[in-house]
């Protein structure tokens, strides 16, 4: 259970993480972000030849994602499949983890749906009033 259970709390606090991340820097950050996933079994090399083409196509997608969320949580998604490849072919993304690569396919989604809303901020706005307390609006 906590095999399931630690991943979707790490997708959730990597969420309220980036929501401390003002609105103009967030999306770029997590473009970066996704980028940086393609390149996370590069090391391992577990699918030779093919693992240098997903990072490309991972590049690629999180260029595109400097101007679109959507993008971004398709890069999310992508680099879930290639979790799931890696965890069926038993070369987990942490070398020192066997289940890394499970955690980071149920982890990834989680950030992916984020992603797909906008990327917003889950902090509540602060109100502002019309006229300052005390002061008749």
């Amino acid at each position: 259970m906590l095999e399931i259970f630690a991943p979707i709390v790490i997708g959730l606090v990597y969420v309220l993480l980036n929501s401390l991340i003002p609105d103009r820097h967030r999306q770029r950050f997590n473009a970066v972000m996704v980028g940086g996933a393609g390149a996370a079994y590069l090391s391992g090399g577990a699918l030779g030849p093919w693992e240098l083409v997903f990072c490309a196509v991972l590049t690629y997608v999180a260029f595109r994602g400097l101007d679109s969320w959507t993008f971004i949580g398709i890069g999310w998604l992508l680099h879930t499949a290639w979790d799931v490849v890696h965890h069926l072919k038993g070369q987990p993304i942490l070398p020192f983890a066997h289940g890394s690569s499970f955690g980071c396919a149920i982890c990834d989604p989680v950030i992916a749906i984020w992603c797909f809303g906008g990327g917003r901020s889950v902090r509540p706005r602060r109100r502002v009033d019309a006229a300052p307390p005390g002061v008749p609006g």
